[in-house]
């Protein structure tokens, strides 16, 4: 065998060579020439020139051993060797005669039938249903037979032979599933081996050389070779897939999936079946006379051992592991033949999921102290059985917290251990520097040419490799880690957002939902100054006193260093240019308070965060999120007096929403807003004179807070109204006096602030409505035509009142009440309506009155006559409720005209049915004679 040139990638790999004659301990004066080979499982059959078969075990491939030599006769040369395992039989084609031996050769050939000039042989493949019998499609001559052997007990062997078809001039034969496929020197051909249909599947030119069949792998498919291309059909004859082209014409094809091998020219070619891509070339000298054989076991699925055959020699090859040609590309460090061979394996099943992960972590490891961190990340990435603790020694130098968390993981050992990032990279840059070195003196390197040509800097080199870290760690947030992994990873990742000052992101990682451990960021995080993210992280991991702590220190001291030009940091967006960082800090310490059921705790920073916005300190003490709210009487003291607006959103969402009903702050609100409206009326003098905006802008205040005043004034009885009365009698809030009266039930002076203060009628004449007496109209005239108080008699509200009300009035009283003063005109027409409507009220009560009484006089008339109604009754008549005859009993008849007897009726007094059922106070009757007609 020659020397094997060196070639991108090793698919076959040499075991063994075996000298046959020398191996079976045969003299140099008899040599042997291979004619044929065949493997099964780990035996391998040679067949000589010299008629002789020879048996070897390959159960230790680098050293083969010889088992047994059988004759078959010296002139009989051994074209074909078929394993025939179901029926423990080999086949043997051997100048045009069927030889059957066992295979052990241990015992001698006997004859398969009587055929001569067998052409060609293929065996079906073993039957599931049937694994004691095998076939066997024979050419013999113009005929194509099928041989059906069964093994029966005493290794008795059952033989039964039929015609297939007739065809001359058969050269090969393959049988997958149900088609026979006949190669001739003019085509291809299939045939079915239960019917004998057949069908040509192309022609060949004249002046193309052997024709060749090879069933492939799987049991489907079936190649046909066409001079030098491979074409694949399936088992009914159809393309499929791509051809393969050969380098030179084939002598002999084999297969070790995914593989295809073929010899011819002093060389065996390997290419790959899926793509037809050439894989390795290997070259073998040969001696003598005859073709290169090439033999493999025929299943082609599991199948490791190669055997090629020359004519004196045979060489015993390997199919290299996937895992170890990935292994030697990595050892090459060719990272992209390594990814093509993975996601070849990988499509063609030959590497477990878990490999598949073990490799990708492995390449990435490599990447990773090659310096190119992002490919290595990636590689990170696509493992889904790599640990991020894995990566915690590039971020911090062992020993530390997470320690024993970094799996030892035996690699393939082709990178050395992991070590922080910047020894990394400083060995990485050495690396670059010799591979630079070594390039001037012309020496190749495996350094990336990117590197050599651009060198990066070192400060670049350690920020690209925190990013990619930092990104790694990110998505490994989403897996389903273990309670300590959670811990490294969310810490090791703040403490690289602090190294990159990506303060948006450690922010964002503090006020999240985490797993940071504060012991190992807290002091980190103080001596940097990031006290934003250390107060978010106190909060996330509810120390809320520390949080807040921070916040009230940001809060005060914003303009004195503490707070950096918050712009320039790039937080909130848009939100910077809007608010100043007290205020910020009032917002992020409120969301806490807001969750706090801490009464101390929220009322010590109530105060500052009030001083910056009350309505945050509102949203504070109102807030539903707590779990316990806090307590009003505790609130209510630390309120600072002077923060009336707070004071009052409190006690109004206290009594509002929670639904308070103790009249404390129920009356406490009243004063609050009854002082506040006091207070906004005087400021309002001090607006005149300013411009208009100004003056509406309290104008509207003030309304909104007397309106505010009087509907829980209208609403609340809770409160005291003479504690609220004494806060405001000196002041102009008539119409919340006049509220306040009311319910202290002055009604006098309730109408006199309406009437006379107010000057509001309608609510006058409302008020004397809900009073519901006709004094109260009265007493409303009175004091509209009698003011007094040196006022003018309003005489036309006295008007609109006699016009709207008087009717229902007494004419006396109204008469009294009216004034000398009054002008004639206004009250004539008025009193002369009040004076008719008493006139018609009367005469319309003496026409009721007497209707009333002819109807009731009609009544009593109709029910004398009903009472007085003749009954005959017959021997036939029964009663209705019961059934019975009446006879000579009692009875009793209803309305509805339905008779009883006087048992019946008894057991039915109280009850307001008839005899029918019919019930008399829902169903009501109605009779003509009933009409008052009188």
């Amino acid at each position: 065998m020659g020397s094997q040139p060196p070639a991108s990638r090793v698919a076959l790999e040499p075991l063994a060579t075996v000298d046959p004659a020398a191996l079976a301990g045969l003299p140099v004066s008899s040599p042997l020439t291979v004619r044929s080979a065949a493997l099964s499982g780990h035996l391998l059959y040679l067949g000589t020139g010299g008629g002789k078969l020879l048996l070897f075990s390959l159960q230790d491939p680098s050293t083969p051993e010889f088992l047994r030599l059988l004759p078959i006769g010296a002139t009989l040369p051994v074209s074909a060797i078929v394993p025939l395992p179901s029926v423990v039989r080999i086949l043997v084609l051997a100048d045009g005669l069927l030889l059957l031996a066992d295979p052990l050769l241990s015992r001698p050939v006997r004859r398969l039938g009587s055929m001569r000039s067998v052409a060609a042989v293929a065996a079906h493949g073993v039957d599931p249903a049937n694994p004691s019998s095998c076939s066997v499609a024979i050419s013999v001559g113009k005929k194509l037979l099928r041989v059906d052997l069964t093994l029966h007990d005493a290794d008795e062997l059952d033989v039964q032979t039929r015609e297939i078809a007739s065809v001359e001039g058969v050269k090969a034969l393959a049988w997958v599933d149900d088609s026979v496929f006949v190669a001739t020197a003019t085509g291809y051909s299939l045939y079915s081996s239960t019917t004998g249909q057949g069908v040509d599947i192309f022609s060949l030119p004249e002046s193309s050389g052997h024709p060749r069949v090879k069933p492939l792998s799987g049991g489907d498919e079936v190649m046909l070779l066409v001079d030098n291309v491979g074409v694949v059909v399936d088992r009914f004859g159809q393309p499929v897939g791509s051809s393969l082209v050969f380098s030179t014409t084939p002598d002999c094809i084999a297969e070790v999936f995914p593989y295809v091998i073929v010899a011819g020219d002093s060389k065996v070619d390997v290419y790959r079946r899926r793509n037809a891509v050439h894989l390795q070339t290997i070259p073998v000298a040969r001696t003598g006379q005859g073709i290169l054989i090439v033999a493999s076991d025929d299943d082609g699925i599991g199948t490791e051992l190669v055997v090629i055959a020359t004519t004196y020699k045979v060489f015993c090859y390997r199919k290299v592991s996937a895992v170890e040609q990935i292994k030697a590309s990595l050892r090459r460090k060719n990272y992209k033949e390594a990814i093509s061979l993975l996601e070849e394996f990988e499509s063609d099943g030959e590497i477990s999921k878990d490999m598949i992960s073990f490799v990708h972590a492995q390449l990435g490891f490599l990447l990773f102290f090659d310096l190119r961190f992002e490919d290595a990340v990636n590689h990170f990435l696509l493992s889904e059985t790599m640990q991020p603790s894995e990566v915690f020694p590039f971020i911090m130098r062992e020993p530390n917290r997470w320690s024993d968390l970094v799996p030892r993981k035996q690699y393939w050992g082709l990178h050395p251990p992991p070590k922080p990032l910047e020894e990394v990279i400083d060995d990485g840059l050495v690396a670059v520097q010799q591979a630079l070195f070594l390039k001037k003196a012309g020496v190749d390197t495996v350094v990336d040419e990117g590197f050599l040509s651009n060198p990066p800097s070192r400060a670049d080199l350690l920020e690209l490799a925190i990013r990619n870290i930092i990104r790694y760690l990110c998505a490994s947030r989403m897996k389903n880690l273990s309670s300590p992994e959670m811990e490294g990873v969310d810490t090791l990742l703040m403490y690289l957002y602090r190294a990159l000052h990506l303060v948006d992101d450690m922010e964002k990682l503090a006020s999240s939902q985490n797993s940071c451990i504060v012991d190992e960021l807290e002091s980190l995080l103080d001596d940097s100054g990031h006290l934003r993210t250390l107060a978010f992280l106190y909060g996330s991991k509810g120390m809320c006193s520390k949080a807040l702590s921070i916040w009230r220190l940001l809060a005060r001291n914003y303009s004195t260093g503490l707070w950096k030009d918050l712009s320039e940091n790039g937080f909130c967006g848009t939100l910077v240019g809007k608010r100043s960082g007290e205020e910020i800090a009032a917002i992020e310490a409120a969301k806490i308070l807001k969750e706090l059921s801490n009464e101390d705790l929220v009322l010590e920073h109530l105060g500052w965060v009030a001083d910056i916005d009350q309505d945050l300190a509102i949203a504070v003490l109102t807030s539903e999120t707590r779990e316990n709210q806090l307590s009003p009487e505790k609130v209510v003291a630390a309120v600072d007096a002077e923060k009336v607006v707070i004071h009052q959103r409190y006690l109004q969402w206290l009594i509002e929403d929670q639904g308070c009903d103790d009249p404390h702050y129920h009356t406490s609100y009243a004063l609050s807003l009854a002082k506040s409206a006091i207070e906004a009326i005087d400021m309002e003098s001090k607006y005149r004179g300013k411009d208009n905006s100004e003056i509406d802008s309290h104008a509207q205040f003030i309304y909104l807070l007397r309106e505010s005043l009087q509907l829980f004034l209208q609403a609340s009885d809770l409160y005291d109204p003479e504690d609220v009365l004494d806060v405001i009698v000196e002041s102009e809030l008539w119409l919340e006096k006049a509220i306040l009266y009311r319910k202290m039930g002055q009604e006098n002076i309730v109408l006199q602030i309406l009437a006379l203060k107010l000057e509001d009628s309608e609510a006058a004449e409302q008020y004397c409505a809900e009073i519901g007496r006709d004094d109260a109209y009265i007493q409303l005239l009175g004091l509209y035509l009698d003011p007094q108080n040196g006022k003018e008699p309003m005489f036309t509200a006295a008007v609109r009142l006699l016009h709207n009300h008087g009717e229902s009035l007494d004419p006396i009283q109204v008469l009294e009440r009216l004034s000398p003063d009054m002008p004639l005109q206004l009250a004539s027409d008025t009193i002369l309506r009040m004076l008719r409507a008493r006139v018609h009220h009367h005469c319309q009560g003496q026409i009721v009155h007497n209707l009333s009484r002819a109807t009731n006089l009609d009544v009593r008339l109709t029910r004398l006559e009903e009472r007085s109604r003749h009954v005959q009754l017959t021997d036939e008549s029964i009663c209705d409720s019961c059934r019975a005859r009446l006879g000579t009993k009692l009875f009793a008849m209803y309305p509805d005209d339905s008779v009883v007897c006087y048992r019946c009726y008894r057991s039915q007094q109280g009850d307001s049915s008839s005899g029918r059922g019919r019930s008399l106070r829902k169903d009501v009757i109605f009779k003509q004679s009933w009409l008052v007609s009188r």
